[in-house]
């Protein structure tokens, strides 16, 4: 089945369009979680994955994607990568589609073999498999076609999404995506040149396997990229700890409450940290996690058209 498909089927499955991020710091961890494992590099990596780990018990659930940033796991190095790893399989095993956030970008043969690394499969012994099981991954599209073209290729092959950053959700994204060209701002090309670059990777659910980060704290940007690109799946960063709010997100979805796939990092994985659900949970952080994504499915609901995703 194509990614897309295998997307707008879980979102109507699960109910909601909830991206759990995971974005794993040492320092932020539930009081006394370090301290079970060995204050070593291997120690805190074996911490990571076994915190993300109970992430994605307690989230996959209710969610039908969770996001994997990999930034915080490559700062422990080949260890680090050996807790990303195998935390991505335990969400495989959950049943949640996965997406590897790593944001990655070069051309021509090194493009095809990060496409091949996180996509695709690489030749062992006499046969192929895959290095990473993401079922989609980031990318920056900076470098142009060059650039791209080996991801979408090697995604079509082998049924998987690839997320274009289009409109990002950081206050300095107006620093060179805003600057007009041709009549046109910078990310407006790039939604342009996404569309042909997805030119028929289309699935049977109407959505292509390209899609676009678009963020939540440009809603009006936002609005008008989903009007400029039917079809096209938005994963949608910037809601909660960034100042995005559901209302702000409302316009990037289609009629029937599908095409926005909202993300939630540290709003969910850290749940435990605020004050009202420390106050109401106490130590049991696991249920400060869970209630966030309920609260998040909720807000949803009730301020965007995700709320037909329910049921009757």
């Amino acid at each position: 089945m194509e990614f897309a498909d295998r997307v707008v089927q879980a979102v109507r499955r699960k109910g909601n369009p909830v991206v759990v991020g995971i974005d794993p710091r040492p320092e932020e961890l539930p009081t006394g979680f370090l301290d079970r494992f060995p204050g070593t590099r291997t120690g805190v990596a074996d911490a990571l994955r076994t915190f993300g780990c109970e992430i994605v018990d307690v989230v996959a659930p209710l969610a039908p994607l969770i996001k994997f940033q990999s930034a915080f796991y490559e700062a422990y190095g080949p260890e680090g990568l050996g807790a990303l790893h195998a935390t991505v399989e335990h969400a495989r095993e959950r049943d949640v589609l996965v997406i590897f956030d790593g944001k990655r970008n070069d051309i021509g043969s090194t493009a095809d073999a990060y496409a091949r690394a996180y996509l695709g499969k690489e030749p062992v012994g006499g046969s192929f498999e895959p290095s990473w099981h993401a079922d989609a991954m980031t990318i920056n599209p900076y470098l142009g076609s060059d650039g791209v073209d080996p991801f979408v290729k090697i995604a079509a092959r082998e049924h998987k999404g690839v997320f274009v950053l289009v409109r990002t959700s950081n206050a300095s994204a107006r620093e060179f995506q805003d600057l007009v060209c041709d009549g046109l701002p910078v990310y407006r090309h790039v939604a342009n040149r996404l569309k042909a670059w997805g030119k028929g990777r289309d699935g049977k659910e109407g959505y292509n396997l390209l899609g676009a980060v678009v963020g939540a704290t440009y809603p009006s940007e936002l609005a008008e990229l989903r009007e400029a690109l039917p079809g096209v799946l938005f994963l949608v960063p910037g809601y909660g700890a960034q100042g995005g709010e559901a209302k702000d997100i409302a316009a990037g979805f289609d009629a029937n409450g599908q095409g926005a796939l909202v993300n939630n990092s540290r709003g969910v994985t850290f749940a435990y940290k605020k004050p009202t659900f420390r106050d109401r949970f106490g130590t049991d952080w696991q249920r400060a996690v869970e209630q966030a994504v309920l609260d998040m499915i909720d807000d949803l609901a009730q301020n965007t058209p995700a709320g037909k995703l329910r049921p009757a």
